[in-house]
């Protein structure tokens, strides 16, 4: 480990960036090939850094390789230096008078407690030496560095030197009369996108989102006003908004990074930007759609480390596990996920293909997009403009000599006709389906044209998911329900005790006061017995087969999500809202 010299502060590490390294790999944080690659990029220059002067450490949070909190736990850690908090910064700005906040702010440094013998320094990069010894030149005293996340570092700046503005005012009163724009002139508009202000703007706007783990963000011009959400866990949150005078700057922005075409707003568009926010590679897929006030656009924000390594992080039981899994281990069949846009279905898919990739087994999928990249699976997108479509692709796919073939959406009955044939033929078949319950998927593919024998004999079971919220554990707030609430919820006598105690959502500052962090899923498993097989020939309603499943000994959504209820995850309204249309 580098060694911290406590009488004057710097850090001895003529070996920290190799140390560093050594501890990232350990971590699985980083991977050689990645780590080669960045050496590369450091070393070509004379002096062993970039042309701007960044190590390998600050390189490595750049291009996105490690996230920015995950490199300042690492330099704690290898520099055996203490990690700030949030509430170690100081509350009144200190050494006003002795070092400009210029000079802090681009040294990436801040004073967090000034004692008669020492100075505490939080700082971003704390291999940072000259500034270190500049500090402490400055001051006439030793200074303790501290390992500072720049998130919290740069909120932190923002309380104690911010003018009182927020940064997005701080950013259009920057730009003053410079913004104002003739919304019809492409070449100023073109040249508005590409100016300071608009592109802190905008990458301001993005790394909110990212920060606050939302999964969409939402750029809606309504007249008046150009109102932006966020979709966290779930829900959409009204976030502070730019003026409406710069809409069609912001939008353009948005449609340079993607590639698309600016001067274009009668018809819709779509395109990709991908990106690194605070050391996150983010891949993001743009929407924009022509409205009555403007152009709206939808950001889907696709965050690779998010990705769940297994079924486990899924919130699924052992029950479900376990019946999920026998399907995945058969040799063939279709397994279909179900649920409305946003449910998890792909997620699942993901998850599911991780535990069944192995040497043994050719894995292909086709997809449309394709969200996350698998390792050792073979990934195709589709792209209808060159008539390389579902049903085409899994054509040659099964020309491919494939085991396991994961279809993102069955959309068409030709789609569905060759997933049957490929089940039929010894394949298995993993596929969505936007149903809102495990039978409807059956009543579905029937209206589609797929034949009720072939059904019968090719599907293996559906599943239907929800996601809810879960109860933020630092404020949720216990209360004893009443026999009235339990009768309306529906839980069985059997798991009624006296002391019985259910929680709602209450807010506070690790949950942006909203009561719930991050989400779980609820699922009902349907499969394909011979009762149900029988039903499914004699064309049943889904009602039908859905009660008949139930008789059978399926769980309903609506049944697992009081499970979870009892369990303190989450609440009576949150799974009522989510189920209510089944």
């Amino acid at each position: 480990m580098a060694q911290h010299n406590q009488s004057d502060g710097t850090v001895e590490a003529p070996k920290a960036g190799d140390r560093l390294c050594e501890h990232l790999l350990a971590a699985g944080l980083i991977d050689s090939q990645g780590l080669a690659r960045v050496r590369s990029i450091r070393d070509s220059s004379p002096d062993g850094r970039n042309a701007a002067g960044a190590g390998l450490h600050v390189l490595l949070t750049r291009l996105g390789i490690v996230s920015e909190r995950d490199m300042a736990q690492a330099l704690s850690t290898v520099l055996g230096l203490p990690l700030a908090r949030p509430a170690d910064y100081a509350d009144q700005p200190l050494l006003n008078d002795g070092i400009s906040t210029k000079f802090l702010r681009k040294s990436g440094v801040l004073p967090l407690a000034d004692a008669p013998d020492a100075l505490s320094l939080a700082m971003i990069d704390p291999l940072d030496d000259f500034t270190l010894q500049a500090i402490r030149l400055a001051v006439g005293k030793p200074v303790q560095p501290v390992v500072a996340v720049p998130t919290e570092m740069e909120e932190a700046f923002q309380r104690l030197y911010g003018s009182g503005k927020t940064e997005i005012a701080e950013i259009v009163g920057e730009g003053g009369d410079s913004l104002a724009l003739d919304e019809e002139d492409t070449e100023q508009l073109k040249d508005l996108a590409s100016g300071a202000p608009v592109v802190r703007l905008v990458s301001l706007l993005i790394a909110k989102a990212v920060e606050a783990k939302a999964s969409d963000i939402h750029i809606e011009p309504s007249g008046a006003r150009l109102r932006v959400r966020y979709r966290i866990d779930g829900v959409l949150h009204d976030v502070e908004s730019p003026p409406p005078r710069l809409s069609a700057a912001v939008v353009s922005r948005i449609k340079i990074m993607a590639k698309l075409n600016i001067a274009e707003r009668r018809l819709p568009q779509d395109g990709r930007i991908r990106l690194v926010v605070r050391g996150i590679q983010i891949d993001l897929r743009i929407s924009v759609l022509p409205t009555m006030h403007g152009e709206r656009v939808v950001i889907r924000i696709l965050d690779r480390e998010s990705m769940p390594v297994g079924l486990i992080g899924l919130g699924f039981d052992e029950g479900t596990l376990a019946n999920l899994e026998s399907w995945l281990a058969l040799p063939n069949g279709i397994i279909l996920v179900t649920g409305p846009t946003g449910s998890g279905k792909t997620t699942t898919l993901y998850a599911s293909l991780l535990r069944m990739n192995s040497t043994e087994r050719n894995v292909i999928t086709v997809e449309d997009p394709i969200e996350y990249q698998l390792d050792n699976i073979n990934q195709v997108q589709v792209k209808s403009q060159i008539d390389l479509t579902f049903a085409n692709i899994l054509r040659s796919i099964l020309r491919q000599d494939p085991d396991v073939i994961m279809i993102g959406e069955i959309r068409d009955r030709e789609t569905a006709e060759i997933a049957v044939h490929a089940a039929l033929t010894g394949h298995l078949v993993l596929s969505t389906l936007h149903t809102n319950t495990a039978a409807g998927a059956i009543s579905r593919l029937l209206d589609m044209g797929i034949e009720d024998y072939l059904l019968t004999s090719a599907l293996t079971g559906v599943m239907a998911q929800r996601l809810v919220r879960r109860l933020c554990r630092d404020c949720r707030k216990p209360y004893a329900p009443s026999p009235t609430t339990l009768d309306e919820v529906g839980v069985p006598m059997a798991l009624r005790r006296p002391d019985l105690t259910l929680y709602e959502a209450a807010g506070c500052a690790q949950c942006n006061h909203t009561g719930y962090s991050g989400r779980t899923g609820i699922v009902e498993l349907l499969e394909i017995t011979d009762p149900l097989r029988r039903i499914i020939v004699e064309r049943a309603a889904s009602q039908a087969l859905h009660a008949a499943a139930v008789q059978g000994g399926m769980r309903s959504m609506y049944q697992h999500g009081v499970e979870k209820v009892l369990d303190g995850v989450t609440t009576i309204q949150e799974v009522a809202r989510v189920t209510r249309e089944v």
